[in-house]
């Protein structure tokens, strides 16, 4: 305890980490406050029980609650995250889009505008049916028209303005921007979910169990955050020994280091993909009623065996996919040899490239595994007696998001600390960093 209350003294004596620990706490604040706001023209009153469920109760997670209050940040920052998995995958597969990558400083800003060109028509296109599907007639004052054209306008702005409000925390504050609003919207709803559970336990509607079924749940809750750290911050290291060259009387290269490749190197982004595809046959059965008593049915419960069966699947095919688009050994190779680097008794060249590429298949296998049982996991929760509410922090896209966005910052309040020469954050070791959402990548260092 002592050794905690030193370190919060350490970064409190930093005056550029202090402001910038302030500022993103600022910034956090402004956006929860408006995205209480409620799109001109809707009677807040009228809309009564808005949850979603399915594919939109993961939009509306993603947006702290924003997309089922019909609030003016509805949409939140899934149209930038959208626009940056777009931008990324033309990186692959586009050979311009390639050419900028690779021109520095330059490139980035280039791919970082048509991002944000992208993002303006995503949100247009997605306003659009947010308007027309999500928002209860009964609770629109406006005449239709208007009340689209004024809607499309506002959720436009609000994209924009949380994007901004992003890159604002990215640039003056501490950690990623985009990552961090993401987090805030997901622990938003913890408390919630934390009174449910408290009441379905021990309080007044109390469904059994009392007090230790309730320990139990949050010890079970802690070992499954334990592991997932675990897959996180995964790596296999893979040494690489630079060539040494005398020039006069000093010597440069020579040293030995380590390319890091993660044991979990596609983050999010298969469980997302995975999910997308489950809400598939859910669809299916609203637009044909006939096929609501077939095999299909299956699919929409997402406790049931053939759905968790298939979602891990897909969640293990798509991380193989994720990382062989993402994770290019040819260029790692090329680049390692125009540095003068090799791989200890490996040849430059095809030689390297086949051997990494070995490496990542041997460690992404187990990381496909692990991060499809961390899928599944809320829905083993709900099967034990969980809260739906609750059971949703004990896997998936919302623990991986936490305990990514939460190792990131405190990664990078470590580098400040160590720079000051103040001890880091742990007794032993240092908090590494990790590989986050796109939407990261394309405006910061996720």
């Amino acid at each position: 305890m002592k050794k905690l209350f030193t370190t919060l003294s350490n970064i409190w004596k930093i005056q550029e980490l202090k402001e910038r620990i302030l500022f993103t706490l600022l910034i956090l604040l402004v956006y929860r406050f408006v995205s209480h706001v409620v799109l001109p023209g809707v009677d807040p009153t009228a809309l009564g029980n808005n949850e979603k469920s399915g594919l939109l109760g993961l939009l509306d997670m993603f947006a702290g609650g924003s997309f089922s209050r019909v609030s003016i940040l509805a949409l939140g920052v899934m149209p930038y995250i959208s626009a940056s998995i777009v931008v990324q995958l033309l990186g692959i597969a586009v050979p311009s889009f390639q050419k900028m990558q690779k021109e520095g400083e330059s490139g980035r800003k280039k791919m970082n505008q048509i991002t944000r060109y992208l993002t303006v028509a995503i949100t247009i296109v997605q306003s659009v049916g947010y308007v027309k599907t999500q928002v209860p007639a009964e609770a629109i004052l406006l005449p239709n028209t208007l009340f689209l054209v004024l809607s499309t306008f506002v959720l436009t702005a609000g994209t924009l303005f949380v994007m901004w409000l992003g890159e604002k925390i990215t640039d003056k504050g501490i950690g990623n921007g985009t990552s961090l609003i993401i987090m805030v919207g997901i622990i938003a709803r913890l408390p919630v979910a934390i009174s449910q559970e408290f009441s379905a336990r021990v309080g007044s509607a109390s469904e059994g169990g009392g007090p230790v079924a309730l320990v139990l749940e949050i010890v079970a809750l802690f070992a499954v955050v334990m592991f997932t750290i675990l897959i996180v911050q995964g790596v296999r290291k893979v040494p690489v020994q630079y060539a040494k060259k005398i020039v006069g009387n000093r010597q440069f290269g020579g040293v030995r280091q380590y390319i890091p490749l993660k044991v979990n190197a596609a983050g999010v982004m298969p469980i997302i993909f995975a999910q997308a595809l489950m809400f598939i046959p859910g669809a299916l059965m609203q637009f044909v009623p006939s096929l609501q008593g077939s095999w299909l049915i299956q699919f929409s419960n997402t406790t049931s065996l053939a759905y968790s069966l298939t979602f891990a699947i897909l969640i293990i095919a798509f991380t193989f996919f994720y990382t062989a688009i993402t994770v290019n050994p040819t260029q790692m190779s090329d680049d390692m040899k125009k540095n003068g680097g090799f791989i200890p008794g490996v040849k430059p060249g095809f030689a390297t490239s086949t051997f990494i590429d070995d490496v990542i298949s041997k460690i992404t296998f187990p990381g496909a595994v692990f991060l499809a049982i961390i899928a599944i996991l809320p829905s083993l929760a709900v099967k034990f007696g969980i809260k739906q509410e609750f059971a949703h922090f004990f896997g998936g896209t919302s623990l991986l998001i936490l305990v990514g966005v939460v190792l990131d910052t405190l990664q990078q309040i470590e580098s400040y600390l160590l720079m000051r020469h103040y001890d880091g954050l742990m007794k032993t070791g240092r908090v590494t960093g990790r590989t986050g959402i796109p939407a990261a990548s394309s405006n910061a260092a996720l």
